[in-house]
């Protein structure tokens, strides 16, 4: 028992977090997003609108820590309708909803101070964009006939790259990927990431969508480097305002956008592609 415990804490602390916590945690996050996409779609709107909210709260409280200073509710009201105008709307919906939404969140904001208007107004311009704009793409995927197979797909891809990443970096991983934005980050784990996921992406792509493998082999390769791309700004956010996680709300996680950062990016490749697939009857 021993050993066991002090090889859990030697992986532990060469992947900086917690592996037993992580691992359920995911599993609990899967259960809810495939009962919910499968069996009550609107309902996993619901779960994403509420995650979403959440992770607002915690980079309106990491921009704090960071000395800028914005008001929570204006911003989770914004996310909401941009969610909103996604889920009923589509993409026409998002489009017109960010254009409405940015605007009156900057008056807002003027009206409310006009001290370190540019700071406050470019970190909710942020917010606003990276958070609700990009998870709108995650409930365009949902919102359709295919629904719970375009989310089975980015789940896939994210959780391959996610995952072996993880694996290849704590067993093989020497070279730092990004060392002065993500120490534990290698090129190790980046190379376990990209054959896991073009392998998963591919089976995925033939069996569940439909569609040719090599273009499913194609996406994974696209996804790692979204993923990737997507982990890398959240740590670029975090190191500028000295915060090591975003929250604490998820164990083995830290919080909620520690944990939907890379499918923030990918969402959106993932729903272009699929709409270029369509569209050109791949």
């Amino acid at each position: 028992m021993d050993d066991i415990h002090s090889i859990n804490e030697a992986i532990n602390k060469k992947a900086g977090r917690k592996l037993i916590p992580s691992i359920l945690v995911s599993l609990s996050i899967l259960a809810v997003v495939f009962g919910t996409i499968i069996y009550v779609p609107i309902l996993f709107g619901v779960f994403i609108w509420f995650a979403i909210l959440l992770a607002i709260r915690e980079i309106v409280h990491a921009y704090k820590q960071g000395g800028i200073e914005l008001p929570e509710f204006p911003l989770q009201l914004a996310g909401t309708a941009l969610l909103v105008s996604a889920w009923y709307g589509r993409v026409s919906g998002l489009a017109v909803a960010i254009a409405i939404c940015i605007p009156n969140l900057l008056v807002f904001l003027l009206v409310k101070t006009s001290k370190d208007f540019i700071k406050r107004s470019t970190a909710a311009t942020f917010a606003i964009f990276y958070i609700p704009f990009l998870a709108g793409f995650i409930l365009l995927l949902a919102h359709h006939e295919d629904g719970a197979a375009r989310i089975f797909a980015l789940v896939v891809l994210v959780s391959c790259n996610d995952t072996f990443a993880y694996i290849f970096g704590v067993l093989f991983g020497k070279h730092p990927l990004a060392p002065h934005i993500s120490p534990k980050k290698t090129w190790e784990g980046l190379t376990g990431a990209l054959i896991a996921t073009t392998v998963g992406s591919a089976l995925v792509f033939h069996f569940s969508l439909h569609s040719h493998w090599w273009l499913g082999a194609l996406i994974g390769v696209m996804a790692v480097v979204t993923a990737t791309c997507g982990d890398l700004i959240e740590s670029a956010v975090k190191r500028d305002l000295a915060i090591k996680d975003m929250g604490a709300i998820l164990p083995g996680h830290g919080g909620i956008l520690d944990r939907i950062d890379s499918v923030l990016f990918t969402g959106p490749a993932v729903w272009f592609v699929l709409e270029l697939i369509k569209h050109f009857n791949l």
